[in-house]
């Protein structure tokens, strides 16, 4: 039975607060130990996450894949890039390149996943643009995603998020994001989407 917001949302509270008052303290919320302890759990996982990247490396030979799971996060992540590519750019823009791909995320709060895009401009080697895309995602992201979902769900049983369900806003303070931008996405997965280091 596919996993409702409200169920979510009982969920993220046990590790995400409503208020600031363990700010500037050396003592840390029940929350963040709650969070620090699922992680120390988790990372037991980090073997059959590599192996997930094995057979993503193995199905997708043509991209480069990538680890960025960061214990900050809610999450495992991995990535699917192309190469970097030259795209046409403005005269007084000079050279500029283009890579594309998707990310993978596995959250630790609940079995669930979601698969979101990414393309990155650079000038040299600094990016100069970064673009998030959900679903629905553009058409040649699209069977990228299909196969690093099913190799989620088929190593880790976990479900896919419903887009609607992830823009739930909630009541909580996750990182540094306050409401009313917070949503569920933010909490079980991560808020800086754009923020693989790839």
């Amino acid at each position: 039975m596919p996993i409702s917001a409200e169920e979510l949302l009982s969920v993220v509270r046990k590790y995400w607060r409503s208020d600031h008052e363990f700010d500037g303290k050396l003592e840390r919320s029940p929350e963040l130990k709650r969070f620090q302890a699922l992680w120390k759990q988790e990372l037991k996982k980090l073997d059959q996450w590599r192996v997930l990247m094995r057979e993503l490396r193995a199905a997708l030979p043509q991209f480069e894949i990538g680890h960025a799971t960061a214990t900050s996060t809610s999450c495992f992540r991995c990535t699917v890039f192309t190469d970097r590519q030259s795209v046409e750019a403005s005269h007084e823009d000079g050279p500029r390149e283009r890579r594309w791909g998707v990310v993978g995320c596995l959250s630790i709060l609940a079995p669930i996943y979601t698969v979101y895009g990414l393309q990155y401009d650079y000038k040299g080697k600094d990016v100069i643009a970064a673009k998030v895309f959900f679903d629905p995602l553009p058409p040649e992201m699209q069977a990228l995603a299909e196969v690093v979902g099913r190799k989620i769900e088929a190593m880790f049983g976990a479900e896919a998020l419903p887009r609607e369900i992830a823009e739930t806003r909630i009541p909580l303070i996750v990182d540094l994001l306050e409401p009313p931008a917070t949503t569920l996405f933010h909490a079980l997965f991560a808020t800086d989407p754009e923020n693989v280091a790839v």
